[in-house]
């Protein structure tokens, strides 16, 4: 019956979390509704600074110019909310780590939030103008480059998804450090395949343009590095933690007796 209650109470807690969570992504979007038109426009503003002079994008769909703007400002109210949700899950799992678990996993959260904002800030800024640009100066000529306002919007989410993953990188290194699945020392010897890796995945997950996939895979080669060099010294302070853990425990022990 114990075990029945507790499992209960735990399902009622993540119940809770989860709805708290989905209603700041609510209370996001509905302040950000209201500038949905200038929120696309912002985000087209890379394409449209690329393309020719009297060129304009274009809706080929009767309800896109809605549902362009509508589904853009859904997405960005996630992004925007994920601090919070982050929050909501490290509520819920805290109570079952350790002192020195939860020392070492809470920077991580705040790391990876951090992280995923910076690799969305680096396409925008950096791999959209470069792209764009590249993409309308090679279109044949007297072709009139005109894009899709949806297809437009589902390019760069495709493209932010990416990058803000792959700039996780260091995190899943520093976990794999820390949980003993592997170290910076083997993650050294192991450096030729990743830098072949980093393009396959840079293919795999941009599309298929030469620029997309090498924006994508130096920043990934690089972003690994500095999860080798950080993933050691995060292996280092866990296993001084659990030592003194360890310390502490036995002398405990020895005082009882």
């Amino acid at each position: 019956m114990s075990d029945a209650n507790n499992l209960l109470s735990h399902l009622i807690e993540l119940r809770s979390r989860i709805l708290k969570a989905l209603l700041s992504v609510l209370v996001v979007f509905l302040c950000l509704a209201a500038f949905a038109q200038d929120l696309y426009q912002l985000l087209a503003m890379p394409l449209l600074n690329a393309m020719p002079e009297n060129a304009t994008m274009i809706a080929t769909d009767v309800a896109s110019p809605f549902f362009a703007p509508f589904k853009l400002t859904l997405v960005l109210s996630f992004f925007i909310a994920i601090p919070y949700v982050l929050y909501q899950v490290w509520g819920f799992v805290a109570p079952g780590l350790y002192r020195n678990e939860k020392r070492l996993v809470a920077p991580l959260l705040l790391s990876s939030t951090l992280l995923f904002y910076a690799g969305m800030a680096f396409a925008y800024f950096v791999v959209f103008p470069i792209a764009f640009a590249f993409f309308t100066s090679v279109a044949p000529e007297g072709v009139t480059v005109s894009t899709d306002i949806s297809s437009y919007l589902n390019f760069v989410l495709k493209l932010f998804f990416a990058f803000g993953v792959s700039f996780e990188i260091p995190i899943a290194i520093i976990l794999l450090c820390w949980t003993g699945v592997t170290d910076a020392k083997s993650l050294r010897a192991k450096r030729p395949f990743v830098v072949v890796g980093a393009f396959v995945v840079g293919m795999l997950l941009t599309p298929p343009d030469i620029i997309s996939q090498t924006l994508l895979a130096i920043p990934m080669w690089f972003l690994f590095e500095v999860g080798v060099i950080i993933g050691g010294l995060y292996a280092g302070k866990a296993k001084d933690a659990d030592e003194s853990e360890k310390d502490e425990a036995e002398n405990k022990i020895s005082d009882d007796v």
